[in-house]
């Protein structure tokens, strides 16, 4: 069946060119009861139709490798999309049957973003297998034993129809006609006692509880679907996510009551004692569970669910946010030590969730931190050209490969946790890796509620729209965040605002130079937007942004380095060798679930990692940046890096690994000016550090 639905592809290919007190109604089961309007709250910031922003510069070269890398790939030879049990294979990695579903919600704003013929011929296929195999019922996807259907993974599979409806109107009424009759059976198997996302005996579909823990997620389309499509089945679609989120409630899963201050967990080990479920400390869990107040706040409109959402946000800041942007959880939180390991789904997943949360809350920090998952936390566990990624990545991790000695220091994360392959660990991150750069891309422009427009995530691209009648394009060009000058061209039919979103760290000596030419120095809003009125035709302006290195002090007398949004690492020399894959389960993986591409690799140092550092003395090294390198996430490619003055230390391994930073450094070498360069370069770094004060040191080498 798969290789026929290949040659299907190719075929479309070508024709598709806060106490402890809780938000209202949280604990009783009437979670989104007693709404006072039927109208769903609206962002503060509105996403465009999937399509309508496209990448320029290296942050295309990048989608570009995406696509001809792994991600891209998948559908061709990967046992788990090729073969998927939803186009009529049998491979699946569990009874979630949830991997063609992640791999579908990722490459749909892939193939759009970039406009391309070959992947839109791979989603195509795909959707039309399963559309077209809808059951009677209005089921959808390959289980027919009622005891084995799991709402969960039909919750990414119904994000991904809406993303394809948004960019194809030509396929918007058939996708629409199939969530509706989906719906109708969703509705009446959560009427019986919550069926398909509460398992009960005799059922195997999801044993331990992923699906009630996520049911926020089916909020996203059926809130599109409420809005833009009801078909005078509002009352369904609606009553549908309330019956989600009273079964998450009834299965102990409700997120409002573990983001609280004095129950959410600042450390915790095993053996836990807490007053929740274990899958809350749960890291790709708590990526996606920041959504959950806001998908019930746009129901409610209880304003306490708003401030719960950047209550917590507030709270994994502080008490479990790695230096990278993302969470640390291997897979569960336990502290910050960067001997550690963060998960690459839940970068995938923190990505779109600070992008789409900072839509509601517009406040700049949301921004930023989306950014700083995005330009660290993620390109850190792939490799730079796309086709091998890890499971777990450490703040300092001085070598990738199978660790010789049993990890206990990660939780719930394998020896080969930590090496960069095809499926290190679990399979999860191959299929769902893919989202994090296409969905950044979606949300790089917005519409603001003046009717605007702004570029909020400040990425290179272009955006074409209308606003009411008047049609508008600005085009992005920026070498950002290896450069700090934003260049924009702008033509409109009429009068508009444009709005740059100026990051938190930008110094106020940060300039911009308007339509008129005239140079002055950025005065944004208290949400970091700056604003600029434009006139009909075209316009030219520019924004330069000033920054300096920041040091970010951690416990124990640690620190580390950014420069704007990049983390930085020290530069490892090192060897990198290619090993066959290995398979999750610890076997070899089918010929046939492999290509001359994929292989696993072990990347050993070939100079010191164990330094302390004097964060007081850092200097900038800029090189030429007209033109970056492709890839730009290799090590030596990226522009701008820091010298650092560091001295060798006397650092121990634990777990075959290197262990917390010594809190007395023993000082071994003598000091020098080390070369530090951004962490998502660096896939073996150190970047977590003991601080030293040393003498002065030459930093102009």
């Amino acid at each position: 069946m798969a290789t026929s639905l290949i040659a299907k592809a190719f075929t479309a290919s070508l024709l598709i060119a806060t106490g402890l007190t809780l938000p209202h109604d949280s604990l009783d089961g009437r979670s989104v009861q007693g709404r006072a309007s039927s109208d769903l709250i609206q962002p503060v910031h509105q996403s465009f139709p999937l399509g309508t922003i496209k990448p320029r510069g290296w942050f295309k070269d990048q989608l570009t490798l995406e696509a001809d890398g792994l991600a891209g790939n998948l559908f061709d030879f990967y046992r788990f999309v090729h073969d998927s049990m939803w186009i009529g294979g049998s491979s699946e990695y569990s009874n979630l049957h949830e991997s063609s579903p992640y791999w579908f919600n990722g490459l749909v704003p892939l193939a759009f973003g970039l406009d391309d013929s070959r992947l839109k011929g791979q989603v195509y296929s795909y959707m039309d297998y399963v559309l077209e195999h809808q059951q009677d019922d209005g089921w959808l996807g390959p289980e027919v034993d009622p005891s084995t259907r799991s709402l969960w993974a039909r919750c990414y599979f119904m994000v991904g129809l809406m993303q394809y409806a948004q960019a194809d109107p030509s396929q918007e009424d058939r996708i629409v006609d199939a969530m509706h009759r989906y719906i109708q059976i969703a509705h009446s198997m959560l009427k019986d006692n919550f069926t398909g996302l509460i398992e009960k005996p005799g059922e195997d579909y999801d044993g331990d509880g992923f699906g009630a823990m996520r049911a926020h997620e089916m909020h996203i389309p059926l809130q599109w679907l409420y809005e833009n499509h009801p078909r005078n089945n509002s009352q369904l679609i609606w009553e549908t996510m309330e019956l989600m989120i009273d079964g998450s409630v009834a299965a102990s899963s409700d997120w409002r009551t573990y983001w609280v201050k004095g129950v959410y967990p600042e450390v915790t080990y095993t053996p836990r004692n807490e007053p929740f479920k274990e899958l809350f400390n749960h890291g790709v869990n708590m990526a996606e569970g920041l959504r959950y107040p806001l998908a019930i706040y746009r129901m409610t409109h209880d304003e306490a669910l708003k401030t719960q959402t950047r209550t917590a946000v507030d709270l994994l800041s502080q008490y479990h946010k790695s230096l990278a942007g993302t969470i640390i959880g291997d897979e569960f939180i336990t502290d910050l030590n960067p001997i550690r390991g963060a998960e690459l789904c839940t970068a995938a997943e923190l990505t779109f969730s600070m992008a789409w949360i900072y839509q509601y809350l517009g406040d700049n920090d949301l921004a930023d931190w989306a950014e700083q998952v995005a330009f660290n936390a993620v390109p850190g566990s792939i490799f730079p050209d796309w086709w091998s990624h890890q499971y777990v990545q450490q703040e300092n991790q001085p070598w990738s490969r199978n660790l010789n000695a049993t990890p206990e220091m990660w939780v719930n994360v394998g020896s080969y946790g930590n090496v960069f392959g095809l499926e290190p660990n679990y399979p999860c991150c191959t299929v769902n890796h893919g989202q994090a750069y296409p969905k950044f891309l979606a949300n790089s422009f917005t519409g603001t509620e003046d009717g605007g427009i702004a570029h909020v995530l400040l990425i290179p691209g272009s955006i074409s729209t209308t606003l009411g009648n008047s049609k508008v394009t600005i085009q992005a060009d920026t070498n950002y965040p290896f450069g700090m000058n934003l260049n924009y061209l702008v033509t409109s039919d009429s009068d508009f605002t444009f709005y740059v979103r100026i990051p938190g760290w930008a110094d106020s000596s940060s300039t911009i130079t308007g339509p008129d030419g005239k140079t002055n120095k950025v005065s944004p809003s208290d949400q970091g937007l700056q604003k600029i009125e434009l006139g009909q035709g075209t316009s030219h302006i520019s924004v330069n942004l000033n920054t300096e290195p920041r040091v970010v002090t951690r416990a124990n007398n640690t620190a580390a380095i950014y420069y704007g949004p990049l983390l930085y690492s020290l530069h490892i020399d090192a060897d990198v060798s290619d090993v066959p894959s290995i398979a999750f389960t610890g076997d070899s993986i089918p010929t046939t679930s492999t290509t001359s591409h994929t292989h696993d690799h072990v990347i050993v140092p070939k100079s010191i990692w164990n330094v302390a550092i004097d964060p007081s003395q850092i200097r900038v090294a800029q090189a030429d940046a007209s033109t970056l390198a492709n890839p730009i996430w290799d090590l030596n490619a990226p522009p701008i890096e820091l010298r650092v003055a560091a001295v060798e230390i006397d650092w121990p391994t634990e777990f075959d690994t290197a262990a917390n930073p010594p809190l007395k450094p023993d000082i071994t070498g003598k000091p020098f000016s080390a070369r530090f360069v951004p962490y998502g370069s660096a896939k073996i770094h150190m970047a977590h550090l003991p601080v030293v004060n040393l003498d002065k040191v030459d930093l102009s080498n």
